[in-house]
C-alpha cells in the first residue's frame, strides 16, 4: 500500500457513468479516456489516498459483445446484456490498472444487500479490508439479478450509499459537463454554473433537471442532486465536475 507523500489521508469515491465508458452510438470502449481516470486515481492512491471506483458500463459494453445497436426494453433482455459485459468491463478494468501494477476487486450490490443489516456489514467489513490492502474496489449494480423493486435506479444513487457505508470523505460524481448548471450549458447559453451548494432543497428551484442521461445511461442533474442529498448527509463532501476537469488537477480537490 503506498504511503502519503505529504498531506492527508482521504478515502475517495469516484463515479463514472456509462457515457464515460463507452461510445453512445458504436458502444465501444473510450480507451484514451479510461486510461487518464486509471492515471489519476494511481496517482492519488501514490498520495496517500484511498480510492473506490463505482462503474457502470455492463450493458453498453454487452450491446458492443452482442453487436446490438441499442438496449432492449425487457428487463430479461437488460439483465442477460448486463451479465455479457459484466466481465468484459472488469476485465477492461483489471487489463488498465494491471499496466501501473495496482490490484483492483469487483464488488455488486444490490439494495437488498444494504436493507438486510447482516450483508450490509459484511460489504463494509469487505470494503475496509480491501482498501486496507490497496486494492481498489471496483462497484456496480448487480443488473444480472436486480428487479426493479430492489434496484438502486441509477448508479448515482449507489455511490453516495457507498461513499456512507465507507465514510468517504468525498465522492466525485464524473459527468460531461465541468459543474453544476442552471440549466444545460450545451442547450442553453445563459446556462449559469453554481460553485458551491449550502442547501441542495433551496437549489432545486435555480436548477433545471429536466435534462435525462444518454440513451445508454439512467442518470442526469436530478439523480446527482439526490446523490448528493445523500452524501452529504452522511457527511460526505460531494463534487459534480466533469471527468476531464477531475483528471487535470485531481489533488487540488483533496488538498484540505
Amino acid at each position: 500500500m503506498a504511503r502519503p507523500r505529504h498531506g492527508p489521508s482521504n478515502t475517495i469515491v469516484i463515479k463514472l457513468g456509462t457515457s464515460s465508458i463507452v461510445h453512445e452510438t458504436t458502444h465501444q470502449p473510450l480507451l484514451s479516456t479510461l486510461s487518464s481516470l486509471v492515471e489519476t486515481v494511481i496517482e492519488l492512491r501514490e498520495h496517500g489516498h484511498k480510492v473506490v471506483l463505482v462503474s457502470s458500463g455492463a450493458i453498453g459494453v454487452g450491446l458492443k459483445r452482442m453487436e446490438m445497436p441499442s438496449k432492449p426494453k425487457s428487463l430479461s433482455g437488460k439483465q442477460a446484456l448486463a451479465a455479457i459485459g459484466q466481465g468484459r468491463l472488469i476485465a477492461l478494468w483489471d487489463n488498465l490498472f494491471g499496466q501501473f501494477g495496482q490490484p483492483i476487486a469487483q464488488v455488486l450490490l444490490t439494495r437488498g444487500d444494504i436493507s438486510d443489516r447482516t450483508r450490509y456489514l459484511n460489504a463494509v467489513n469487505t470494503f475496509k479490508e480491501l482498501l486496507h490492502l490497496g486494492v481498489v474496489p471496483i462497484v456496480n449494480e448487480n443488473d444480472t439479478v436486480s428487479v426493479s423493486e430492489i434496484k438502486f435506479g441509477d448508479n448515482d444513487t449507489l455511490s453516495a450509499i457507498t461513499s456512507s457505508m465507507i465514510h468517504a470523505d468525498y465522492l466525485f460524481l464524473l459527468t460531461d459537463v465541468d459543474s453544476l448548471y442552471t440549466a444545460n450549458p450545451r442547450k442553453d447559453p445563459s446556462a449559469k454554473a453554481i460553485d458551491v451548494v449550502s442547501s441542495i432543497s433551496a437549489i432545486r428551484s435555480q436548477v433545471s433537471t429536466k435534462t435525462l442521461g444518454s440513451s445508454l445511461g439512467t442518470g442526469g442533474m436530478e439523480t446527482k442532486l439526490i446523490a448528493a442529498e445523500i452524501a452529504t448527509a452522511a457527511g460526505v463532501t460531494t463534487i459534480i465536475t466533469s471527468i476531464w476537469y477531475f483528471n487535470s488537477a485531481p489533488n487540488s480537490f483533496c488538498s484540505g
